[in-house]
């Protein structure tokens, strides 16, 4: 059982529905490690405290969550890819940094949780307490696919499993079985643009965790900015993994979708879904 739990809080309304699920959960107590400039003000408002940090210093943040008795945090929320290159770190995290021979967003968290849990905080499931925002299988919103569409669906989830392999990205944008784009550091919404700068409308995007993917950072999000960002590049349906993706502003992306003739639909991957208790 969870009694004590900190929330180490991105950009978004990620975090805050952890925080509010945990609560509805019986969590008697949830804290949020804030990031300064990206964590917003109704996330801290959510929690029972606050401590904040900058992104330089992680180190700081490390040691503190292990001297707080929590039985567990959890890692929500976005951090903009850029701000890793651009940031000012410690000498410390450089330190940390440069013992990874490559670097993108797995080997960049999992060397923070690998930090967290040497300094005694138990990382846990980034799924966790979101009850209602992990979609199933099935038609979502909008209408069903057309046959065009279900094919580049297919396409899109053999694309999305071999780059997911080699932990490139979670987004693939398809369009008649041509891959217009593949995720790579610059993020869901910017891959997504790119896919439709160069095919136009008509594109599917497709969104997955790779099999055997950590749950504990890193799960796929989408909500309304990115049925937003697909309507203005002409995207036309949105399929992810069932069970694997968390969805922001459901009922807003319903809405939008069927206002707006754009699928949304969860397929069945094979793969285990991602945990919401511990």
């Amino acid at each position: 059982m969870i009694s004590k739990l900190l929330v180490v809080a991105g950009a978004g309304g990620y975090p805050r529905l952890v925080i509010e699920g945990a609560k509805r959960a019986g969590v008697a107590r949830v804290d949020v490690l804030s990031v300064r400039g990206s964590t917003e003000a109704a996330t801290v408002r959510a929690a029972d405290g606050e401590h904040r940090v900058a992104l330089g210093a992680l180190d700081e943040a490390v040691r503190w969550a292990g001297t707080q008795g929590y039985d567990g945090l959890v890692m929500a929320g976005q951090i903009n890819p850029l701000s890793l290159f651009r940031c000012r770190f410690s000498d410390e995290v450089k330190a940390w940094l440069r013992e990874l021979p490559t670097k993108n967003a797995h080997t960049i968290f999992r060397k923070l949780i690998e930090k967290f849990e040497s300094y005694g905080s138990k990382v846990l499931p980034a799924s966790l307490y979101m009850d209602g925002h992990l979609p199933g299988v099935g038609p979502l919103a909008g209408r069903e696919l057309t046959e065009t569409e279900a094919s580049d669906v297919r396409r899109g989830m053999e694309v999305a499993r071999d780059v997911g392999a080699h932990d490139v990205g979670q987004t693939v944008v398809v369009k008649s079985g041509m891959v217009l784009a593949v995720e790579a550091f610059e993020g869901t919404n910017a891959a997504i643009r790119r896919g439709g700068r160069l095919g136009g409308k008509g594109s599917v995007v497709f969104k997955a965790a790779r099999e055997g993917h950590d749950m504990r950072f890193d799960i796929p999000v989408v909500g309304l900015k990115t049925l937003k960002v697909m309507k203005r590049a002409g995207a036309t349906a949105l399929a992810f993994q069932a069970g694997r993706l968390i969805m922001l502003d459901r009922e807003a992306v319903a809405d939008f979708a069927n206002r707006h003739g754009i699928a949304v639909v969860g397929v069945d991957s094979g793969l285990p879904p991602a945990p919401l208790r511990p």
